[in-house]
Order: C-alpha cells, then structure tokens, then sequence
C-alpha cells in the first residue's frame, strides 16, 4: 500500500495491534491443528491485508505465532520488532488479554485501559477479537498474551514511562494502518498526557516544549504530574487542554520557541514560522529600541544572542510584555474557554518574564516562588 506524500510515493505500514491481530489468529490456527505460513487481517475500516508468520508451534494447550513489524515509510521506533500473541481456548465466550514479556502494563489512571490492565489498547483489542472470531467453536473463548521480545528497551524511546505505562510498549493503532511521515499520529500520541493531568487531579496543566521548560518548571517546584510535552503543537495541545475543561494551562518553556505565539504562531517548528527575532525586535521597538538595536536584534543569528543585546540596553522587560500578549492570543485561540499563562526561560533555566495569569495558575499548583 502507498500514498503520496508532496513528490514522493511511500510506503504504508502495519500498527503494532494489527500485527498482533495477525499474530493471534496464526497463534489460534497453530492451536487448532492448522498452522499457516501467512494469514488475513482485518483493519478497522474491514481491508483484509495478508501478513506473513513466523515461529508458529503450539503444544496443545496453547498456540502460538509472531508477525514481524513493517511500519513501511514511517519513522516509527516499533519497525522491525516482532509481535507475538500465544493463545489457548476458554470455556467461556469472550476475549481475555495479558501483556508478555515486553509489552506494558498501565499504572497510572487516566489512559485508555485501567490500572493493571494490559497496555493492548481498545483499538487493537477489537482487531484482535475479528481477526480470531470466525476460528473459536461455540461457546468458547479466548485467553490471549500478547508480547514483544525485546520491548522494554524499546519502550525507553517512547513517551511510556512518562505515561505510566511500564515494563514494555504499548499495542496501539486504531485503524491498523501506519500512515507514513505522519504528523497527526504524533500529535495523537501526545494527547494521553492531558487525559493523565485530570485523572492526577490537576485543573492546570503545564504545557512544555521539551526538555529546558521540563527541568526549568521542575527547579520552580511545579508538580511533574502537571507537565505536558507538547512539542510545537502549541495550539493543538491548546485545543485539546480546552476540550477536557481544565481551567487553564501555563505555556512554560525557552524563548526562542514561545515568543512565537506573541506573534499568532501556534505550530512553533521553524519550517513553518520562524519569527522569533521579528517578535523580540517589534516589542523591543515599541518600548524605545533605537534603529540600530532593532537592526541588531533582526541580525541575530540566534534567540538567545538577543539577551546580551537587549540586557545592555536595559529592555529585558521585552519578554514580561510579550508573555502577557502571547497569554492573550492563545486564549483568543481557544475562544476563551482557557485562561493561558506564560512563562520564558533561557537555555539555563533562568526566567526572562511571565504573565500574570501565570503567576495566579502557578501559584494554585503551589510553585515555590
């Protein structure tokens, strides 16, 4: 299966829950005295695909069987890693799953399973269920373990132990299908954070770029069950923050990255808007820069080289006046149903301004300044 993507042709892959679902009915055919070289699939949208199998055996109680992972064109950590499921008949009708070696277990409230619960998500949980039900007689059941050698070195790579999710990876993918390249599947990935901020109790969520606003927010004592990687889905992470009523969000993180939402600018990778330096410069120019400071400021090669710029001019104050406008244009952006506070650091850590909102939200989650 392909799609275009701009002037190439890639290649689709398989999720981790339809490898399993192939790997469960190969386990259930290997059970039933039937074993196959390759079996049927069935995603979500019922396209039957063909996978191949391997290490089927099956001493009599249970069967077993592995597809190896083709996440095709995709950057996906999972490619290559072999999904096994072993599975032995039940008395009773209806489908029981576990986690083997190298897939997760859910610790945390707040994701798609309950605590305890294998990390095999509802998704995967119903392919697994098609792929097997025209193979069990009557009456009967299934009791399935899925495992993934290997997965818990994996997993490291993962957002999993930030989840709450331990002991290996976990088995997702709705449709079964892997788009290559996709952005939205990333995006979709971060989203069980927000879900894991409300279960921990939070009405504040501390939405973070990467690792600088995380160690920043971390020194100021904010709780880490509050934090939130967004990457550069500001707004994304906005809009779904706005769908779970929490009562507000602080956007917490490096200048150089956030000073672009004062700007409107709510997908802050830099092949999609660079305009750090123009914000800084604008700002700058409204509380008296000379000419040759803007120009200065403009001709930075980096975010960070404008601190010594505006330090020696005493206009540090650009940031407080920027994290109050960028507080207004995200909660413009979610139509008010959020109240935004932002906070600006340096690479060190170091505070550069906030808005006010922030100083409120973050003293609700008890900060320590």
């Amino acid at each position: 299966m392909t799609v275009r993507r701009g002037e190439k042709t890639m290649r689709r892959g398989y999720t981790t829950g339809l490898c399993a679902a192939a790997a469960a009915r190969g386990a259930v055919l290997a059970l039933l005295g039937r074993p196959a070289d390759q079996v049927s699939a069935w995603t979500a949208r019922e396209e039957e695909v063909r996978l191949p199998l391997c290490d089927r055996r099956t001493d009599g109680e249970w069967g077993e069987a592995g597809v190896v992972k083709d996440a095709g064109d995709d950057p996906d950590v999972t490619d290559g890693v072999t999904v096994r499921a072993k599975a032995r008949l039940r008395t009773e009708p209806g489908l029981v799953f576990r986690a083997g070696a190298g897939v997760g277990t859910v610790t945390r409230a707040g994701l798609a399973m309950p605590v305890g619960e294998a990390a095999i998500n509802p998704g995967p949980r119903r392919l697994i269920t098609r792929a097997v039900a025209d193979l069990l007689p009557p009456g009967f059941g299934l009791e399935v373990v899925v495992s993934v050698p290997g997965g818990e070195e994996v997993a490291r790579r993962t957002f999993n132990p930030r989840l709450g999710v331990e002991g290996g990876i976990s088995i997702l993918g709705t449709t079964g299908i892997v788009e290559p390249m996709s952005e939205e599947a990333f995006k979709d990935s971060l989203v069980p954070q927000l879900d894991l901020v409300v279960a921990a109790g939070h009405r504040v969520a501390v939405l973070i770029p990467g690792r600088i606003g995380e160690k920043a927010a971390e020194n100021l004592g904010l709780p880490r069950r509050s934090f939130v990687i967004m990457s550069n889905f500001v707004g994304y992470l906005l809009e779904e923050a706005a769908r779970r009523s929490l009562d507000g969000v602080i956007l917490f993180g490096h200048h150089g990255k956030l000073v672009k939402v004062a700007a409107g600018v709510f997908h802050t990778h830099s092949r999609v808007a660079d305009a750090r330096l123009e914000t800084v410069a604008a700002e700058a120019a409204r509380q008296g820069a000379s000419r040759e400071l803007v120009g200065r400021l403009l001709d930075s090669d980096l975010a960070e080289g404008v601190l010594d710029l505006l330090r020696a001019d005493g206009l540090l104050g650009v940031f407080p006046a920027l994290a109050e406008r960028a507080g207004r244009r995200a909660e413009k952006h979610v139509g008010g149903k959020l109240r935004v506070g932002v906070v600006f650091t340096t690479l060190s850590g170091e505070i550069l301004g906030m808005n006010q909102t922030a100083v409120e939200l973050g003293r609700d989650l008890g900060w320590n300044r």
